[in-house]
């Protein structure tokens, strides 16, 4: 047998797909992993065996555990820093997997003939791992003769495509800030980690100034300005330039006169033309010094390499 079986496969793709990643969450990779993994030694498909206290999450399950599991298939890329703990799917997916494995009947084989199907299973989802580290990069089409706000409208506009909008936003920017301000310390956290969880007032501060980027302003965003604005910050609102009326009279309506809004596109274009002197063999350079920076950002937090943007040829060469 060099394959799971079948109704492994029909399992896996009963799995909710997620846009971004073109197929399940992490977490559900990581989590099947973990349990297909306690099975070797304790072949137990209970399915309370599986579940920490509380009902809420898959027991084991750690980004260290499914460190150790990938490792032992020659995979050492990181993925799923959580282990799947904060996977809200995770237990009824890992019930489906028990209910699925015990059709299969594999109590009844010895041991070392059960292991092999659990060993196929696990190299099925090592590979699905790996498919995810090796997805293609975003694409970016630069026209020298195109204005930089429709360069990084473009740019965006594929990032909405391939459902990794939120993401892309916040590094862009966050690339900018370093590029415009290259003596100050521009944070650097990856795009899922909320601001609570760091007491951040914002994606980036810059003086007194809290930035938030969205492509989705949803009313959460109006009380961090507001709570910004009660802590003496000044709050900057960027969001893409089809939500940029709206925003503005929302914003308005929150705390007028007090949140800076601006589109994404104009934030970032304005400066990188300003940074060119608005010289066209400048704005290359700055254009690729922009993209570096940003893909080196990514690299530095995100696991989901596909994040990152590939450097088209005409400004490879420069």
């Amino acid at each position: 047998m060099q394959q799971p079986p079948e109704e492994f496969i029909k399992w896996y793709q009963s799995l909710k797909v997620v846009k971004a990643n073109n197929g399940p969450a992490n977490g559900s990779i990581a989590t099947a992993l973990v349990v297909l993994n306690r099975l070797i030694t304790d072949y137990n498909l209970n399915f309370s065996a599986h579940i920490a206290d509380g009902g809420m999450q898959i027991k084991g399950a750690s980004g260290a555990a499914v460190a150790s599991i990938l490792k032992a298939f020659g995979e050492e890329r990181p993925f799923a820093k959580e282990g799947g703990r904060t996977n809200r799917g995770g237990p009824a997916e890992v019930k489906a997997l028990l209910e699925m494995l015990k059709e299969l009947n594999l109590e009844d084989k010895d041991k070392e003939e059960r292991n092999e199907y659990l060993y196929f299973m696990q190299s099925f989802l090592v590979d699905r791992v790996k498919d995810f580290h090796n997805r293609q990069k975003i694409k970016l089409t630069f026209n020298p003769s195109h204005s930089t706000w429709h360069v990084i409208h473009s740019l965006l506009q594929t990032a909405v495509a391939e459902g990794k909008a939120g993401f892309i936003a916040q590094h862009l920017v966050g690339a900018k800030l370093q590029l415009r301000f290259p003596n100050i310390n521009v944070s650097n956290e990856s795009a899922s980690t909320a601001d609570m969880q760091t007491q951040r007032p914002g994606d980036f501060l810059i003086g007194h100034t809290a930035f938030h980027i969205t492509v989705a302003p949803m009313p959460a965003v109006y009380e961090k300005c507001k709570h910004n604005i009660s802590q003496g910050l000044k709050p900057f609102l960027l969001v893409p330039d089809n939500k940029l009326i709206g925003t503005r009279q929302n914003a308005e309506q929150v705390s007028e006169q007090q949140i800076a809004v601006e589109s994404i596109e104009s934030f970032v274009s304005e400066n990188i033309d300003e940074i060119s002197d608005f010289n066209k063999d400048n704005l290359t350079n700055s254009f690729k010094k922009l993209i570096t920076i940003y893909n080196h950002r990514v690299d530095e937090v995100e696991t989901d390499k596909s994040l990152m943007i590939e450097l088209p040829s005409n400004l490879l060469q420069f």
